[in-house]
């Protein structure tokens, strides 16, 4: 599994769909996104990431940055989708952070 992962609206669908060679449409059947928002309702990060993985590709958007909320599940949110992160980048084969549409490979080769 390939991670992407950087802020909002960085480009990482582009990023990924042009290092990989994908289309739209193979984009769609071979990878998932915004796995942030899964996190937060996951009873087990452990096996949510275990079940992310079985995609090609993986591409979540990085929601820790910035100004801590003041409200406490705004902050437990915040705290498992930036776990959730770390568990996949851990299992990941690659792992590519896209800021302002440049990839930058930070671990692993692409294919």
């Amino acid at each position: 599994m390939i991670f992407f992962f950087g802020p909002l609206y960085s480009g990482k669908r582009a990023a990924a769909m042009e290092l990989l060679g994908w289309d739209e449409a193979e984009l769609a059947r071979r990878a998932v996104w915004d796995v942030q928002d899964l996190a937060a309702q996951a009873e087990d990060l452990n096996a949510l990431a275990e079940k992310l993985c079985r995609h090609e590709a993986v591409i979540a958007t990085e929601i820790g940055g910035g100004v801590v909320p003041i409200d406490a599940e705004a902050r437990r949110t915040r705290e498992a989708a930036g776990a959730l992160n770390c568990l996949l980048a851990a299992r990941a084969e690659a792992v590519v952070r896209v800021f302002c549409g440049i990839p930058m490979v930070l671990r692993g080769e692409l294919p």
